[in-house]
């Protein structure tokens, strides 16, 4: 006769959470959410102070820097479109450079849908916080509910945050005047690598990254400004067929190796 397992003891411990059903996460705290989101949210929200800068050096009106804030919403394109810009860049090139920046946030949108499935009818306002935080943030929830409490306070908190900071700091340069006296016109590339280098964890993304650096700064003379940044996104394919060749190399060679021993020993 099969042996029975008693049913675990409650443990008595004030507001434990559930396991759940056998081989499912644990639900994660709201508090541990609500902490982490915030977190994101205020440290990356507090950066849109350089874009404010930055997007007055390129000779932005205050309007137009707040409405990049409020409708594109994607640093790292905004960051791209007003360094072109400054940069005595095509506006039409500079659109492109942000443009394919932007792209990576519908691949984002692919994975979210699934996690957040949220009703059809906010949708369309949920596209609009779909970025790298957000996304981060709700990839690295264990259940459907955390997921969307940590998009929630996420996008939330930047999306105030970055607002209000842009506008400060706007207004913070015009009130200094010339941003390249000042050294601010060096705020935009320095937060954009502050945010980026914690991200390159591995081989391939530091190679990645090294690489596009390099044509970036081999174009730059030589390319209208903008371009370069459009050309380094080659760096990636570049990296991933090397990858590729390096690792059908040894596999290759004791395939063959294996093949014709075996047809000796026939």
């Amino acid at each position: 006769m099969a042996e029975q397992t008693a049913p675990p003891e409650s443990t008595g411990m004030t507001g434990a959470i559930s396991a759940g059903p056998p081989g499912t996460p644990p639900r994660k705290p709201d508090t541990a959410v609500i902490r982490d989101a915030l977190g994101v949210g205020i440290a990356v929200g507090l950066s849109g102070f350089a874009f404010g800068v930055t997007a007055t050096g390129s000779g932005l009106s205050l309007l137009q820097i707040c409405a990049l804030s409020l409708l594109v919403f994607t640093g790292a394109s905004q960051f791209a479109l007003v360094g072109a810009l400054a940069a005595g860049g095509n506006p039409y090139t500079a659109a492109a450079g942000a443009f394919f920046l932007g792209v990576r946030n519908a691949f984002y949108g692919l994975r979210l849908s699934q996690l957040l499935a949220l009703p059809r009818a906010v949708r369309p306002f949920a596209a609009h916080w779909v970025i790298d935080e957000t996304t981060a943030v709700t990839v690295a929830q264990p259940d459907r509910r955390s997921a969307r409490l940590g998009f929630t306070v996420t996008g939330l908190t930047l999306y105030v945050l970055w607002n209000l900071t842009t506008l400060m700091g706007a207004m913070g340069a015009e009130a200094l005047g010339d941003t390249e006296a000042w050294g601010l016109d060096a705020a935009s590339p320095a937060v954009f690598l502050a945010l980026l280098a914690p991200m390159l964890r591995s081989t391939p993304e530091r190679v990645t990254a090294g690489l596009a650096v390099l044509l970036t700064l081999t174009m730059l003379p030589v390319l209208p400004p903008g371009v370069p940044v459009l050309l380094s996104a080659l760096a990636a394919p570049v990296v991933l067929f090397l990858m590729g060749r390096r690792k059908q190399g040894p596999g290759t060679a004791v395939r063959g190796e294996t093949t014709e021993k075996g047809g000796r020993d026939s």
